[in-house]
């Protein structure tokens, strides 16, 4: 007997011996590898009430995004991103983590690198002797491809004691709410919502330039910049429309519980129409959410219905299913969002053969109570892009209305 007393209290010394984690809730600053051995830094707040659970909420300037069923056990923590299939894993103490960012949809994913400090408040180290030249405004800002060839976008920036805040917005969407620093001849900037992280540099030639580099998971690309008030993107209503004799779309596609939905349906009748292509994985197509649920929810009375088609990374209806009801559940959206296949130009071209020149997840088509299309909108440019984002709105609203009460 007294064998067992003694073994069973060697047991529970070594188990309260264990290292356990709780994660220290407040700020911590975060860090995941990018291309050019490069680290993106980004801050996140812990909100822990002692048991083995947690939520972690990313930082971004104004954007607050909630990762709920974060788990701990032992030194282990685990921090789902549910809204793009992956996850933070690691191995943690009270107020340090080092682990990867890993994406579940990519079969023996190794990850990104991720390490994480408690108590450091500052996404950037502050400059000595920052630069004298205020970003704020807006910029015209080009993407220069390996091969020379540039894209036309717009950067809009502020600033407030030394912090600067901003996005630049491209003719596909927006990259999110940026945040960073000034440095002693540029600013830095970056952004981790989720699904990657982004880190931007920029330096200064003379007030009104500059040059940069964008850096991703994925590779590397350089900017250049110039001041300029008037900077606009291409018209988004003027980039995609439909093939030479086409005036309706003919799509059949089934919804999450496999009912096949289509345009000739009874509850879409003599009603205007406003179809989503979207992904689940698609930030930019995620801000396009945020504002159609509530919106729908608001308007739906008037005589108008939205439909949304996702295009998935898989061409797979259950695991569609499941990604599909997460982000309805997330949004609480009350319109059916149907399955078109795995993201790509041939799953588009299969499910809608009418359109011509799509090039961008989000894209929006309005369609008249007659059922022929009448506009379609590439892109979204969401709430990170200010000013840009409320014209947006009010647009919407604007050519909503004039469907409505169109006598065609």
């Amino acid at each position: 007997m007294k064998k067992i007393i003694f073994l069973f209290l060697i047991l529970a010394g070594i188990l309260s011996c264990e290292r356990k984690s709780t994660l220290q809730s407040g700020i911590w600053r975060g860090e995941l590898s990018v291309a050019g051995n490069k680290q993106a830094p980004f801050l996140f707040e812990v909100n822990n009430d002692g048991a083995d659970t947690a939520s972690v909420t990313l930082i971004n300037g104004e954007e607050r995004v909630v990762l709920s069923g974060v788990t701990l056990q032992g030194d282990s923590v685990v921090i789902p991103i549910v809204a793009y299939d992956a996850v933070i894993k690691g191995v943690a103490t009270d107020d340090a983590i080092e682990g990867r960012f890993i994406k579940n949809y990519i079969e023996n994913d190794q990850g990104v690198p991720f390490t994480a400090r408690h108590g450091q408040g500052a996404r950037f180290a502050p400059a000595e002797n920052p630069t004298g030249i205020a970003i704020d405004g807006k910029w015209e800002v080009h993407f220069i491809g390996e091969k020379g060839d540039t894209t036309h976008n717009v950067g809009i920036f502020q600033s407030d004691d030394q912090i600067v805040t901003g996005s630049i917005l491209t003719n596909s969407g927006d990259l999110r709410f940026l945040e960073g620093a000034y440095t002693q001849d540029g600013v830095q900037l970056s952004a981790f919502g989720g699904l990657s992280p982004y880190l931007v540099e920029i330096t200064f030639t003379d007030n009104n330039h500059f040059t940069g580099i964008f850096y991703t998971t994925r590779g590397t690309t350089q900017l250049s910049g110039s001041r300029n008030d008037e900077a606009a993107l291409a018209d988004p209503y003027s980039l995609a429309g439909l093939k030479p004799g086409y005036e309706t779309l003919g799509f059949s596609l089934p919804d999450t519980e496999g009912n096949i939905v289509s345009l000739s349906d009874e509850r879409f009748r003599d009603k205007v129409v406003i179809v989503s292509i979207l992904g689940s994985w698609c930030p930019n197509c995620l801000d396009e959410m945020a504002f159609l649920a509530p919106w729908y929810e608001e308007n739906r009375e008037r005589g108008l219905e939205v439909i949304g088609i996702a295009f998935e990374r898989k061409d797979d209806f259950d695991y569609a299913k499941r990604a599909i009801t997460q982000l309805k559940e997330r949004y609480n959206t009350g319109y059916p969002i149907l399955f078109g296949g795995e993201v790509g130009r041939e799953s588009i071209a299969g499910a809608l053969p009418e359109l011509d020149n799509f090039s961008s997840y989000p894209t929006t088509i309005f369609i008249d109570r007659q059922g022929k299309v009448r506009r379609i909108h590439t892109g979204f440019n969401g709430p990170a892009t200010g000013l840009f984002y409320q014209e947006f709105i009010e647009d919407f609203n604007t050519l909503v209305d004039s469907l409505l009460t169109a006598d065609y």
